[in-house]
């Protein structure tokens, strides 16, 4: 791949990872409309390494308050025996993270066989960016995270299944859960990006797995490169998002997917 496709790939990797847009349908689509190359295995996992940076190293305070306490429900480290509310979180974030690897063990051949095109990602894009906007609309914002409980986050991470299917976007859905489950549209999303973690060391893992497995060559300076361009352009996309959320709310990425979405239409109709 040229340097231009490796920037521009890197860029709407970080950009789209963690706005409700789906990050998934916009690495397809250059492919499938431009006729790019597939990136392969190799840009997969440095594009991965770097958004899962951006997200670890933004909300650094929260993993390492819940990876304290978390260990500490077992009694191992500073806070033996923790009961807080972080500790509870930590066990939240991972067992609802548990459906989407299940489903990413069961479904990603069929997934990749037969759900990669245009018109599916056309048909997710407008139907899951019609549910956003519903929950936008119909918000109540009535419900902190501490009472959201373990039965909402596994509600929300049974969601992001789902994600799986291109132009759904696991951000998106998620969104959409919590604020259909009353959080706020701040809470909503701060709490998709913690679940984003797990939800990039899986898929993150499985590419790697599948690379150290193959006869792919691997050009480190291009890797590099990915990795770099991802994780700045994914931190500041958290970082702008958080600030404008509260302001704008859903609708303008709603208004997005929907002429994304006819777009892709249109596209293939012609």
């Amino acid at each position: 791949m040229s340097t231009l496709e490796v920037f521009l790939l890197a860029l709407i990797q970080g950009l789209t990872e963690f706005l409700p847009i789906s990050s998934s349908a916009h690495l397809i689509l250059p492919s499938a409309v431009l006729g790019w190359e597939d990136q392969g295995q190799s840009l997969d996992v440095a594009l991965h390494v770097g958004t899962l940076l951006a997200v670890v190293l933004y909300f650094r305070k929260e993993v390492g308050a819940m990876a304290v306490a978390w260990f500490g429900t077992f009694g191992i480290g500073p806070e033996k025996n923790s009961n807080s509310f972080d500790g509870k979180l930590a066990w939240w974030i991972l067992l609802a993270s548990i459906p989407l690897g299940l489903a990413g063990f069961l479904g990603a051949g069929f997934i990749e066989e037969h759900l990669r095109s245009a018109a599916v990602i056309a048909v997710t894009t407008i139907g899951f960016g019609l549910l956003l906007g519903f929950a936008d609309i119909k918000a109540k914002e009535n419900v902190k995270v501490e009472e959201l409980g373990l039965k909402g986050a596994l509600i929300i991470g049974l969601s992001q299944a789902l994600a799986l299917i291109p132009g759904t976007s696991r951000s998106g859905i998620t969104m959409t859960l919590g604020m259909m489950l009353g959080l706020s549209k701040d809470n909503a999303a701060r709490f998709s990006f913690l679940l984003s973690i797990p939800g990039i060391i899986m898929p993150g893992g499985y590419l790697t797995y599948k690379l150290v497995s193959s006869a792919e060559t691997v050009d480190w300076q291009v890797l590099g490169l990915g990795s770099v361009l991802a994780f700045f352009s994914a931190y500041a996309c958290i970082h702008y998002f958080l600030i404008l959320v509260n302001k704008i709310g859903m609708m303008p990425f709603v208004i997005y997917r929907l002429v994304l979405g006819f777009g892709l239409v249109w596209f293939l109709m012609s």
